[in-house]
């Protein structure tokens, strides 16, 4: 039933162009997973363009975390524990991007959009510790671009069938995942070496 109205919802914000898509990803609770997949389709069917569609659901798709940067860093772990719901973030979530983000530091602003459980989190974590917000928004923005592109084109593909994406991104993400995962190790190691030397 909330896909149902969601979908409503979009079809409403399409009238808008390229600012709809944006709009709808600026809030969290609007699972990403249905908005861009659906811009592929009209990508597909002639309404939008690739390149414009991706670019403006980057943008959203940025704007959104930034209002949970901004939960974190002007509430606090209080607030955000109180108001999370509203974000559809569970006190699990928050305490997983916690310990992700003690891990790996300010680099989790980018690595951690490419991990489900602690995608829409980890925003918090990164205001609470007062990470730059020009580095956060841009962390962000970069994590997002390939992710909303990868959807758009799977949505564009699929047509009809968009609804599809969602498991077919799992499976193309996957050895992105890998190489993510080999690329934080590497990192970490550096940080390791620098503060040894």
């Amino acid at each position: 039933m909330f896909e149902a109205f969601i979908l409503s919802v979009l079809e409403t914000l399409k009238g808008f162009g390229y600012f709809g898509i944006l709009f709808a990803l600026c809030f969290e609770f609007v699972p990403a997973e249905i908005v861009l997949p659906l811009a592929g389709f009209w990508v597909a069917e002639g309404d939008f363009h690739y390149a414009l569609t991706v670019l403006a659901g980057s943008v959203g798709g940025t704007i959104g975390p930034i209002t949970l940067y901004a939960l974190g860093k002007y509430g606090g772990r209080p607030m955000v524990i109180k108001y999370g719901k509203y974000f559809l973030i569970q006190e699990k979530q928050i305490r997983a991007a916690d310990r992700f983000f003690e891990k790996y530091g300010a680099s989790v602003a980018f690595f951690a959009r490419f991990f489900p459980v602690v995608r829409t989190a980890v925003s918090v974590p990164c205001g609470v510790a007062r990470m730059s917000f020009w580095k956060f928004t841009l962390y962000t923005f970069l994590a997002m671009l390939p992710i909303t592109a990868l959807y758009v084109y799977l949505g564009k593909k699929l047509g009809e069938n968009w609804q599809s994406a969602g498991a077919l991104f799992a499976a193309y993400t996957e050895p992105i995942l890998i190489v993510l995962g080999i690329g934080l190790l590497l990192y970490i190691i550096y940080l390791f070496w620098k503060r040894r030397s």
